[in-house]
């Protein structure tokens, strides 16, 4: 039998928090890094998937998430630099959520979170200032069919930060079509959940081995507090 050279897949028993904490310990490729202008784009920070006490939908990783997005989205406002929420919410037919709303059909389904309800306002902790840019997605990445691609080339940014939910949905596709568009993307631990920690730690894996930048929120503070 000839030498393998790649790898068969690998199953070890490891938590995905356990690899992700081995990956970050020993980083094997440069960082992508920071460049001259970042803009935050803070995803789904909406009561249908903030809101535990409420919605079935919701979860929480770290309790202080919204509160280390407000900080942040502060601190890029104060240099200059854009800050951008976006949420989800489909007509009242739900018939612009495409595929993606066929496979339930509950109440806490995903194309049932109708504009101007509770489920599609932006949680009340998020320090959402009148000169961010707003709009409602309806699909995973919040560049697809939005105006978020423009509006970052028209504001010469060439770094984007990705903070939200969930970090194996919406979190990593917006994160995967950042990367696609050629921006340097950075993932901060602190600010994005997911419902189980298998999905979050495998996913910041992933993105930190392949397509961002998975830093604690403090290297965002410290580049921002530096400019």
């Amino acid at each position: 039998m000839a030498d393998v050279i790649g790898t068969r897949m690998i199953d070890d028993g490891r938590t995905a928090r356990e690899i992700f904490e081995e990956v970050m310990a020993n980083p094997a490729r440069r960082k992508f890094g920071f460049g001259e202008k970042l803009a935050i784009v803070n995803v789904d920070f909406q009561q249908a998937y903030t809101a535990i006490d409420t919605f079935a939908t919701a979860y929480e990783a770290d309790p202080q998430q919204i509160n280390y997005v407000n900080r942040i989205s502060a601190l890029a406002r104060a240099k200059g630099m854009p800050v951008i929420w976006s949420h989800v919410a489909y007509m009242d037919n739900a018939a612009d959520a495409g595929v993606w709303g066929t496979r339930t059909n509950t109440p806490d389904s995903l194309q049932n979170i109708k504009y101007d309800s509770e489920r599609h306002a932006f949680d009340p902790r998020c320090a959402i200032d009148p000169a961010d840019m707003v709009f409602t997605k309806r699909m995973p990445s919040a560049f697809f069919e939005t105006p978020l691609a423009s509006y970052l080339v028209w504001h010469k940014v060439d770094t984007v930060v990705v903070t939200g939910g969930s970090t194996s949905g919406c979190v990593r596709a917006t994160a995967v079509e950042s990367l696609s568009h050629g921006y340097r993307t950075i993932v901060p631990i602190e600010t994005c959940a997911d419902k189980h920690a298998s999905y979050h730690f495998a996913n910041l894996t992933d993105l930190q081995l392949k397509y961002a930048d998975v830093e604690p929120v403090q290297a965002v503070i410290d580049w921002l507090e530096a400019r």
